[in-house]
C-alpha cells in the first residue's frame, strides 16, 4: 500500500504533491486560437487552489473552520476593514447586509416593514429581493449612461419620511458616485449598503483618501461565484467597521443565535450557563439562545480554502482586468459613433467586471448581439435591465403597491433595450481582446 510506512503528515503531503502534478498536467488551458469561444468570464486558478481544496477535504471538517478564519482575517486586511463574515453566496451576503439593518438592536435606526430603501432597477435582483421579502419598500430611481450607476441628482426627490437606507451596486465594477451618495446618507442619517459583488478591487477617492469600494458605506458585500473577480465556487462576504453591525450579521448568518462562539468551541465568554435571556429560565444554555430570526448561511472550509489561494493572486487579477478594459476601449474608439462606450465614474479607478456598450440610434442590438455570439464571443445583458418589468413584479405592478418609482426610468429602459456587455476577465489574452474588438466592429 502507498501509505503503509508513512506518518499521516507524510501521506498527506504525498497526496498534495500528486494533486499538484495532476493540476499541472490536466488543467492547463490550451493557447487561444482565433475563433475559439471567448466566454464573458471564467475561473483563473492553478495548483494552489486545488491543493488547498484537497487539503481541506482531507481534514474532513467540512463546515467553517481554520481556512474560514484565515480567509476572513486576510480578506479584511486586504479591504482595510475591521470585520468580515464569510457566507455561502453574494446573494446571501446581500440578504445578511439588509437583514442586519432590521435588528431591534439598532433601536430608532432599525428598518421596519413599510420603511423605504432607495435603489435602482438597472441591476441584479438580489440587491432588491431582501427588501421585498422582508416587507420594506424599494424606491427606484434612474441611472446614467455611460456610467450605468444611480443618477444622484434624483436622491432628494426619492427621500420621504419613511426612508431608512440606500442600497445599490457598483455596476460592472464602475463605482457609483460615492461622494454624493455618502453625503446624502450622512445628511439624512441613512444607512448605506454597497453591493460590491461586481466591483471587488475598485477604488474611489473620497475626502482626499483613496479607498476600496465596499468599505465606504456602513456595510459592503462581495460574491465569489465563478464569474466574479475571484472565486471559491459559491461564496460571498459581508464586511463592516461597525462592531454592532458585525455582531448582528454574525447572528443572522449563524441561525439567529445570540452566542458568538465559533463552530467546535464553547463558552468563550465564560457565561454560558449563568445569564437571563428573554423569558427563558435563568442559566439556559447560551448556545441555544436566539436574538434574531436567522438562517444558516455559512460557507464550508473547502470553499474558504480555495478563496485563500485566490486572494494571493487577486491584485494581479485587478491589474489584468484594467489592462483588458483599456485595450478594448482603445480598439473600439473607431465605432464610438455607433456605440456609447463606458466611462469610469469621476474620482474612481474601476476594477472592471465587464465592458458595457449601448447601441446608438440606427444600430439594432437584436442584430448586433447574435452576430457577436455566432462569432464565438459570449455576451450578457445588464442583468435585469429594468427589474420592475419582470414577472416577479407582476402582482405588485398590478396592485400598485410594494415599491415606488421616482420620476421615470427612461434611461433604465434604454439600457434594457439597447445595451449589452462582454467580459474582460483576467484569463483573457491580448489576442482575445483584439478578436472581440474586431468582431464588435464588424457587428455594427
Amino acid at each position: 500500500m502507498m501509505f503503509e510506512n508513512m506518518e499521516e503528515q507524510q501521506a498527506r503531503q504525498a497526496i498534495l504533491d500528486s494533486v499538484k502534478e495532476y493540476c499541472d498536467k490536466y488543467h492547463k488551458k490550451e493557447a487561444y486560437r482565433e475563433g475559439d469561444r471567448i466566454p464573458y468570464a471564467s475561473r483563473v486558478y492553478d495548483y494552489e487552489e486545488m491543493t488547498n481544496l484537497v487539503d481541506s477535504a482531507l481534514e474532513f471538517w467540512l463546515t467553517a473552520g481554520h481556512y474560514t478564519e484565515q480567509f476572513e482575517r486576510e480578506f479584511a486586511e486586504y479591504l482595510h476593514v475591521k470585520y468580515c463574515s464569510l457566507v455561502n453566496s453574494g446573494s446571501s451576503a446581500n440578504l445578511l447586509a439588509f437583514m442586519a439593518l432590521t435588528s431591534p438592536l439598532l433601536k430608532e435606526r432599525q428598518i421596519k416593514r413599510g420603511d423605504e430603501v432607495i435603489t435602482v432597477a438597472a441591476g441584479f435582483p438580489t440587491t432588491v429581493t431582501p427588501m421585498i421579502q422582508y416587507g420594506a419598500v424599494p424606491v427606484f430611481v434612474d441611472v446614467t449612461i455611460p456610467e450605468y450607476n444611480i443618477d444622484v441628482t434624483l436622491l432628494e426627490a426619492a427621500l420621504s419620511d419613511k426612508t431608512k437606507a440606500v442600497m445599490i451596486a457598483h455596476t460592472l465594477g464602475n463605482p457609483f458616485d460615492l461622494g454624493a451618495v455618502k453625503a446624502f446618507c450622512e445628511k439624512h442619517n441613512l444607512w448605506l449598503v454597497e453591493d460590491n459583488c461586481d466591483a471587488l478591487g475598485s477604488i474611489y477617492e473620497i475626502n482626499g483618501e483613496k479607498k476600496l469600494t465596499g468599505t465606504i458605506g456602513d456595510i459592503g458585500t462581495s460574491s465569489f461565484y465563478p464569474p466574479h473577480h475571484m472565486t471559491m465556487g459559491e461564496g460571498g462576504a459581508v464586511y463592516t467597521d461597525n462592531p454592532l453591525l458585525h455582531k448582528i450579521v454574525r447572528s443572522f448568518r449563524d441561525w439567529g443565535r445570540d452566542c458568538v462562539c465559533p463552530s467546535g468551541r464553547d463558552n468563550l465568554c465564560g457565561h454560558r450557563f449563568d445569564r437571563q435571556y428573554g423569558e427563558l429560565p435563568l442559566g439556559y444554555d447560551h448556545k441555544y439562545v436566539y436574538s434574531h430570526f436567522g438562517y444558516n448561511l455559512k460557507a464550508t472550509d473547502m470553499q474558504a480554502a480555495v478563496g485563500c489561494a485566490q486572494l494571493k493572486k487577486f491584485p494581479a487579477f485587478v491589474e489584468r482586468r484594467i489592462h483588458n478594459f483599456n485595450r478594448l476601449l482603445e480598439a473600439l474608439q473607431s465605432v464610438s459613433d455607433k456605440l456609447i462606450l463606458p466611462q469610469a465614474t469621476e474620482h474612481s479607478i474601476p476594477s472592471w467586471f465587464g465592458f458595457i456598450v449601448t447601441c446608438k440610434d440606427g444600430v439594432d442590438r437584436n442584430k448586433v448581439v447574435p452576430y457577436i455570439e455566432e462569432k464565438g464571443v459570449q455576451t450578457r445583458m445588464l442583468f435585469a435591465g429594468n427589474l420592475t418589468k419582470h414577472p416577479c413584479f407582476d402582482e405588485m405592478r398590478k396592485a400598485g403597491t410594494g415599491y415606488r418609482v421616482v420620476g421615470s426610468l427612461a434611461v433604465t429602459d434604454q439600457i434594457m433595450e439597447n445595451s449589452f456587455w462582454v467580459g474582460v476577465y483576467p484569463g483573457m489574452t491580448d489576442e482575445m481582446i483584439d478578436y472581440m474588438a474586431k468582431t464588435m466592429i464588424e457587428a455594427v
